[in-house]
């Protein structure tokens, strides 16, 4: 490993083959594994996983407990709030108007471009070779389909499907779709968990935890 965090190192681990930068901050009990790149000045939160091949990018904010699968692209300056579950092959852009080259046909460089991110709320799910184009946000405990293109703002528990990324019903903090009650309210079928929809805003009433 060049420039690379040593494994079990202030109880980081990293596997060998893994590029982590120097310069990237990694909380206790992050496992990074083979393949993957972690790029300058990147902050990763404590207890997170990031998976064979994946890649996370300069600057980038990882919280606790953050889930970066195989091959997952976490392009700068994204952010990712605790509990995050990025799927194998999800990106997450950088560019608004991508080209490799200018209107000149010179190859951009760093100053030809300013890079815009993406930002994933707590315990929000990005699904397996779903692309998150940036700039958008993903709301907290939403969840993204596999394979799903997320062009606008995600809702806070929402469930997004296709292309471009539509909502077609609301989930719970386990995942699961929430069963309707009538006059706006919502229960999860796993948790028991309560939820009020007003104005096509989803919230919290009552918090349970897994039966």
């Amino acid at each position: 490993m060049t420039d690379s965090v040593e494994p079990h190192r202030n109880d980081v681990f990293v596997a060998p083959g893994a590029d982590v930068d120097v310069r990237a901050t990694i909380q206790p009990g992050t496992k990074i594994w083979h393949l993957a790149q972690v790029r300058e000045d990147a902050r990763l939160g404590s207890d997170c996983v990031i998976g064979r091949g994946a890649y996370v990018g300069p600057g980038v904010r990882l919280g606790d407990n953050v889930k970066v699968q195989n091959y997952g692209l976490v392009y700068e300056p994204a952010v990712l709030g605790d509990g995050v579950f990025v799927g194998p092959a999800a990106v997450l852009t950088n560019d608004e108007y991508p080209r490799a080259v200018t209107p000149e046909g010179r190859l951009k460089g760093d100053d030809d471009w300013t890079a815009i991110g993406v930002t994933v709320g707590e315990g929000a799910a990005i699904g397996a070779r779903a692309v998150c184009v940036a700039p958008v946000t993903v709301g907290r405990w939403a969840l993204v389909a596999a394979g799903a293109v997320v062009t606008r703002d995600v809702p806070d528990f929402a469930l997004v499907v296709g292309v471009p990324a539509r909502r077609v019903a609301w989930v719970g903090r386990a995942g699961e779709p929430l069963v309707a009650k009538g006059d706006g309210r919502f229960v999860c079928p796993r948790t028991g968990g309560e939820y009020r929809e007003s104005a096509g805003v989803l919230t919290e009433v009552c918090v349970r935890g897994d039966r």
